[in-house]
């Protein structure tokens, strides 16, 4: 059947997102400005009845894509995302400039340490390298820009983690021919040269309505233990470009979990830290666009966004200005929202009144007192950043 739809657009090379930093489902990019995750309804049920205030907080939906696994003659696993298949007219549609639309490339990603380590070097400019104190180490070796083998470093290998895992449980359930559905959703990081990323999950409770009695007692067990019962956030990944360096200093969501309050309020300080100095020209910007979401939030009756998570990005880079810029443009330096940004991702289990995926959801009167109880404990400790406590 689906060698028969009239006019195929060509297949995406679909690659590993080198700047997931948390999470479990496997992120991958399917352009510059686009990124791709297998589709929930429940998500997928947000974002179509996205409230008008929520979008500048949220990554922009760009519809559905079809998604086949497929082995080469090696055995190697590839993942093909054919635009157009599988989904009504229109659905997932992403034209790219020219081309012929009657010729299909199918392009294969045989996934390697050397090609991620690759991707990711492509990604980002200028020599760079990931530190990392994760679990997952690899064991490859970096090539510095001369093209000779540098000493023995880490990539952030979240992603790739998560990328590995996902592919194997395709594999295993599901034959070649199955076409699985992926939502597009907007690359927030593409705008930034060296994305600082940290993931805060949010919110004292975890698990969503539908969840089992034992999957409800263990994500009580990990907020009890952790500081989501204390602060209604707790941190779930994170990557800070370390400008002495020229590396990343990478975190999971493992060492989120032991962190005490303090423990927390530190690492929120470290992701500010460039290796030379703490970056309170980002604070106020943060802190404003996280007071915006604050009001938005409150605003939202019945939603519960358990299990989501939110993005606070900025660019590694500093951006250096001659003396005559400064004199040219004194205020709007500490407060140009471009230079931050603040996002809610991971909708999977986000209920509301009038949901399509779940047309009868536990009632949930009022907004999310949980989420908002973390908001306001982050913009508490990032004010104290802010005023040197």
């Amino acid at each position: 059947m689906v060698g028969q739809t009239a006019e195929p657009r060509a297949a995406v090379l679909l690659q590993p997102f080198v700047h997931q930093v948390g999470g479990h489902s496997s992120m991958l990019t399917y352009d510059e400005h686009t990124v791709c995750k297998p589709l929930v309804s429940q998500e997928l049920s947000f974002y179509e009845s996205l409230p008008l205030a929520m979008r500048q907080f949220t990554p922009q939906y760009k519809g559905i894509v079809s998604v086949h696994l497929k082995k080469d003659s090696l055995g190697n696993l590839t993942l093909i995302a054919s635009p157009g298949l599988g989904q009504p007219d229109g659905c997932g549609r992403l034209d790219s400039a020219g081309g012929d639309p009657a010729v299909t490339l199918w392009h294969r990603c045989k996934w390697s340490h050397t090609q991620v380590t690759k991707t990711f070097k492509d990604s980002c400019p200028g020599k760079m390298l990931l530190r990392t104190d994760l679990q997952y180490h690899t064991d490859s070796l970096l090539e510095d820009a001369n093209g000779k083998q540098a000493e023995r470093k880490s990539y952030n290998p979240w992603g790739l983690h998560c990328h590995r895992q996902h592919l194997n449980r395709m594999s295993s359930k599901h034959n070649e021919n199955k076409l699985h559905q992926f939502l597009l959703l907007e690359n927030v990081v593409s705008k930034y040269s060296y994305p600082c990323i940290l993931d805060l999950k949010m919110g004292t409770r975890q698990h969503g309505d539908d969840a089992s009695e034992e999957k409800k007692a263990r994500h009580i067990k990990k907020c009890e233990q952790s500081t989501s019962a204390s602060l209604g956030v707790r941190i779930c990944g994170m990557q800070v470009y370390q400008a002495d360096t020229g590396h990343f200093l990478c975190k999971d969501k493992y060492y989120g979990r032991k962190l005490s309050a303090e423990g927390f309020r530190q690492t929120l300080r470290q992701f500010l830290c460039n290796g030379n100095q703490l970056r309170t020209d980002l604070l106020e910007p943060i802190i404003l666009r996280l007071k915006a979401l604050l009001a938005v939030i409150r605003k939202q009756s019945s939603y519960r966004f358990y299990s989501s998570s939110l993005l606070i990005i900025y660019d590694g880079q500093e951006h250096k200005e001659s003396a005559d810029q400064h004199l040219s443009f004194p205020k709007t330096q500490g407060t140009n929202p471009s230079r931050v940004d603040v996002r809610m991702i991971d909708f999977a289990h986000t209920t509301f009144k009038g949901s399509k995926s779940n047309p009868n959801p536990t009632p949930h009167d009022g907004p999310d007192h949980g989420y908002i109880f973390g908001l306001e404990n982050l913009i508490k400790i990032l004010q104290n950043l802010l005023e040197g406590k």
